[in-house]
């Protein structure tokens, strides 16, 4: 059985799934990565970012995001603050991790 990855919350209360393993809509399409594109989830906000790669552009909250590129999931959570907990696909350098000072970043 995989992992699921912990939901991403950034520092100003905008969540998103970001899920990469075999039956994900990701590259590559295995268990380990590091991956280039990944599958985005269930955000708590309609997010302009994210509505190209949209299974269901009418519900932006209620959809899957397919093949979303790492630099965009990294662009999404450095607009919305930072990253301040949850998990990211192995490829998907979490600049807010350690302890960093997400203000200097």
């Amino acid at each position: 059985m995989r992992k699921q990855n912990k939901t991403v919350e950034c520092r100003d209360g905008f969540f998103m799934s970001v899920q990469a393993f075999a039956g994900a809509y990701c590259s590559p399409r295995d268990n380990t990565g590091p991956y280039t594109e990944v599958e985005v989830g269930y955000p708590s906000q309609r997010e302009e970012l994210l509505m190209e790669y949209a299974e269901d552009p009418g519900a932006p909250t209620d959809t899957v995001y397919s093949w979303v590129p790492r630099a965009t999931v990294l662009l999404i959570i450095a607009k919305h603050g930072g990253m301040i907990s949850g998990e990211l696909p192995n490829g998907i350098s979490n600049l807010w991790q350690q302890g960093a000072d997400h203000e200097s970043i």
